[in-house]
């Protein structure tokens, strides 16, 4: 997949900022659009569909955390990735940022190189999926995970899940009733993010639990999580 192809909407209500991370992105061959706030991020994507956004936490009108949380709730922008960028080190806003499904949180100020970095394995490691023979469906249950559009059915009806809470679904019901370790599931589904901790896992597993229900996952106390069959 060709990098140059790939849109990127930049949202941050600080025009330096703004500048200077689009100016990055548009010389690795990005097509950069922007807004300054989340009720404008709503309106813009809508319009280009991104393949990738970049939303500051505090902004007037409507911040990050809410206009993350309203994207993620409309199915055009359930593939759609999304980055928090934040000023604000607590633990609270990294725990927020994720409960609303973002999927990477990235530290203010920003480091060009870095973000770039970045940016890059986020989009090369889902051009991989893409081209991976992914299409196929996993039953297990009376759990249908379908690979190919994002979506679990239980029982027959459809659940909507954020992007990494399926791929940790997926990583888990591929292989019944092995532990998986906090390491090895940060390795699979996160990579080499420096800003993903055991919280976040934590988070997901929470939000998976409430969408699909509590007795499929269990937790391995002091090891992780695996996913449940009765032999």
């Amino acid at each position: 997949m060709s990098m140059a192809k790939q849109k990127i909407l930049v949202v941050d209500d600080e025009p330096d900022i703004v500048e200077l991370i689009a100016f990055n992105l548009k010389r690795e061959g990005f097509q950069v659009s922007t807004a300054s706030n989340g009720q404008e991020a709503i309106q813009v994507a809508k319009e280009i569909l991104p393949d990738l956004i970049l939303l500051d936490v505090m902004m007037p009108k409507m911040d990050g955390i809410e206009a993350c949380r309203m994207m993620r709730s409309m199915p055009e922008f359930k593939n759609v990735f999304m980055v928090f960028l934040t000023a604000r080190s607590e633990e609270y806003s990294e725990i927020a940022g994720f409960h609303v499904g973002a999927d990477d949180y990235i530290a203010k100020p920003i480091k060009p190189r870095a973000l770039m970095s970045r940016i890059n394995a986020i989009l090369r490691r889902n051009a991989s999926e893409d081209g991976d023979a992914q299409d196929e469906k996993l039953t297990i249950l009376d759990l249908v995970i379908d690979r190919e559009s994002f979506l679990v059915f239980k029982a027959g009806q459809k659940t909507v899940l954020a992007k990494k809470e399926f791929e940790l679904l997926y990583l888990l019901a591929s292989k019944p009733n092995k532990v998986f370790t906090r390491e090895q599931i940060l390795k699979s589904i996160w990579e080499d993010s420096v800003v993903v901790t055991n919280r976040t896992i934590d988070v997901h597993i929470r939000k998976l639990r409430e969408k699909i229900g509590e007795t499929y996952v269990t937790t391995v106390k002091g090891v992780g999580y695996k996913f449940e069959v009765a032999n």
